[in-house]
Order: C-alpha cells, then structure tokens, then sequence
C-alpha cells in the first residue's frame, strides 16, 4: 500500500559545516514535480538535488555532486517510505569540508528519509468510475448498495427503462458491489465501466 504527502513537509541537518535542506511536496504529474522543483531551485545554493516518483515514472539528478551521491539516495528514500506521487529536492549550502561518496549517499538520503518519515501522509487509493442500470422497482436497493459500500453518485438520469447512474468507488470495492447489487435486484440491474 503507497502514500502520498498530506501536506508539504521539510526537514534540516547540518554535516560538518554543510546545510541540508529536504523539502518533498504531494505531485500529481511529471510537469507538477519540475514546477516544484523550479520554485525550489530559485533559492541560491551549491546544490538542488532531487527525485520524484509518480507511479512507475521516476527521475532524479545529482546537480552537480558526483553521479549517483544524491539523486539515487533520495529516490531510494521515496521508496523505503512507501511514498509515491511525490517529489523531494535537498538543497545543499557547502560548508567548507568534503563529505566523500559514502558522506555524500548518507547525507542526501537521510535527510530525505527523515523528511519522508515525519510527515503527514495520506493513503493512496485507486477509484473506478462506473455506470449502473436499473429498472425503477431497484433504485431503492442501489442506493442502499451504494451507502453500504461507499460509492459517491457522480449523477444520475430516468429514461423509459429506468435508472441510469455515475458512481465513483474504491477499486478493491466493485466486486463487492456487484454482488451486492446482483443478490438485491435480482441479477437485474447492470453494472459497467464509465464509457
């Protein structure tokens, strides 16, 4: 199961005279998580290093720290916390005294994790949109169906035949409803995908 943030979170560490500075934010898209990103990047550092992961598309850079130091960790951080559709960006302000590689992973990656492991989170969850068909003798028991199962009715409109109905509701739910629906009506109201 993935989260996501519920909120923007940041969090700071100094190592040996450098600043780091994790900030992540909750991003719906590729595009939202450059923007993130670029309004980060505004501010006068050494280095913006960052990583999002949105589903199975991720990237990360390094900003100029050397290959695989910052970018990676970070990435390895979103994943550890089971977080998905979010970006994270760790400004670095030099101090003055070189970390080396294995100083540099550390750094990145647990101000990142940190980051990652106090912050609001909310769980991710998949919905499907479906239409059901109903004759009028079931509206009644569809939307009780729905209450019992958490559907949201999108809208709904009466022809000759009855009641046609937009619903939204958790993916690991329509099955349930289904059956729910088929044993109430009697096998007689129809359930589909949104088309």
């Amino acid at each position: 199961m993935s989260h996501t943030l519920a909120a923007p979170a940041s969090h700071a560490i100094e190592v040996k005279h450098s600043r780091f500075l994790a900030q992540a934010a909750p991003v719906d898209t590729p595009a939202d998580a450059l923007a993130f990103l670029e309004s980060v990047a505004r501010t006068p550092a050494t280095h913006h290093c960052w990583a999002y992961r949105i589903g199975a598309d991720y990237r990360s850079a390094d900003d100029g720290e050397p290959a695989g130091t910052a970018g990676r960790p970070i990435l390895a951080a979103i994943d550890g916390q089971g977080f998905d559709r979010v970006i994270v960006v760790v400004t670095r302000w030099y101090g003055g005294v070189k970390l080396g590689a294995g100083g540099l992973v550390r750094a990145y990656g647990g101000t990142a994790a940190e980051c990652l492991r106090t912050a609001p989170r909310i769980e991710l969850v998949d919905y499907r949109e479906l239409v059901v068909h109903a004759g009028f003798e079931d509206t009644g028991a569809l939307h009780a169906a729905l209450a019992a199962h958490g559907a949201e009715r999108i809208d709904e409109a009466f022809d000759a035949g009855g009641l046609r109905m937009r619903l939204r509701i958790r993916a690991d739910r329509v099955e349930a409803l289904s059956a729910h629906l088929r044993d109430a009506t009697r096998n007689r109201a129809r359930i589909g995908d949104n088309a």
